[in-house]
């Protein structure tokens, strides 16, 4: 359903730790062309593990998208949650649905996924609940093929045209449908092409007249020519389309676990919050220096550190209070695009409680 489902993640290869990280020779189908290619477990403890054993040692699953990660791999190598007391594992998986599932299956104390992956777990029975937020738009825009730029100016000029999307269903089939419905534009009158991963390739030949596209590919596109319609990584694009933010990466736990989990839960947000609030004084070379080592052999840095200093500001909260409109916005969009019912009951995924503003 989301970004960070497994067409969009990291490869992550099975049974992976940061004890057995290896050489960076591996398939880098990855956001941002080979910026962090594997993915494993990795300890927020660092060199001083061992005088550190009065830690809380937890395991956090996530999806592993390049931008949802940065506020946590801040959060472990800037020490954060040794401060409040926790010894952070991070679990990359292949996407948000297996980082849910990990949690369910009681793999891991805590999954990280945007919100639409906990929103398919819970309304099918999972008891789960969401208690803070890491991430406040999700990571998609949508632009122009190359040659259509002069052609396509807004929404509106989409009629009788062919977009892609990832596939049908997911987050920015979603967006698209909402984003058609907003301007007034009847959804049969577009077409909407199912391409997987290979998105960019087809904007760049002219395969479809527009797409949505995740980093690096905006960019890349942007430099070749290609018009941005609306960028969802922008919040002024959020606010005039969307009507706000539009509540993304988020941490979830086992509902039946949190009478015993609540302090754990509160040192593990205030972690994150302090990561949060670090990451706008950061030098991009030194975010880019929070990964380890492994994770980044062979990333085009440049792009990467461009990316970050373009989205930042936009892409992470200040805190990660939950804000609940933010929320709605995200049940309101699937709910119009036949991903979740209408009737669909949301009001007990988000756990308030834990983390208030």
């Amino acid at each position: 359903m989301g970004c960070c489902d497994e067409d969009h993640a990291l490869p992550v290869p099975e049974g992976l730790t940061s004890a057995n990280l290896p050489a960076p020779d591996l398939n880098r189908r990855t956001v941002l062309g080979g910026v962090a290619a594997i993915a494993g477990l990795l300890s927020s403890a660092g060199p001083g593990a061992a005088q550190e054993k009065e830690l809380k040692k937890i395991k956090l699953a996530f999806c592993s998208q390049i931008l949802c990660i940065l506020p946590y791999e801040v959060a472990r190598d800037g020490g954060h949650w040794r401060k409040h007391g926790l010894d952070v594992e991070l679990v990359y998986t292949r996407g948000g649905n297996a980082a849910i599932q990990a949690l369910v299956g009681g793999a891991v104390d805590y999954a990280a996924t945007a919100l639409d992956p906990a929103i398919s777990a819970y309304v099918k029975g999972a008891n789960i609940r969401r208690f803070a937020t890491t991430g406040r738009l999700p990571l998609f825009a949508l632009v122009t093929a190359t040659g259509k730029a002069k052609e396509i100016d807004d929404v509106k000029d989409l009629e009788g045209r062919t977009v892609a999307v990832s596939q049908l269903g997911q987050a920015d089939h979603s967006l698209l449908l909402f984003l058609l419905q907003r301007a007034g534009i009847d959804k049969d009158k577009v077409k909407v092409a199912n391409m997987g991963v290979n998105i960019l390739e087809a904007l760049r030949q002219g395969q479809v007249d527009a797409g949505f596209v995740q980093e690096p590919a905006l960019t890349v596109l942007s430099e070749s020519g290609a018009r941005t319609i609306f960028n969802a990584m922008d919040l002024k694009d959020a606010e005039k389309y969307l009507g706000g933010p539009y509540e993304f990466m988020g941490v979830s736990v086992r509902a039946d676990e949190i009478p015993a989990r609540r302090e754990e839960m509160l040192q593990l947000a205030a972690g994150l919050n302090d990561a949060l609030k670090a990451l706008p004084k950061m030098k991009p070379d030194d975010i880019v220096g929070a990964f380890p080592k492994a994770l980044m052999a062979g990333a085009n840095i440049p792009v990467f550190r461009e990316v970050i200093a373009q989205h930042r500001a936009s892409l992470y909260p200040e805190s990660v209070t939950i804000d609940l409109d933010s929320s709605r916005r995200v049940y309101e969009t699937l709910k119009l695009a036949g991903v979740l019912k209408a009737d669909a009951d949301l009001a007990g995924l988000h756990d308030t409680s834990i983390v208030k503003g």
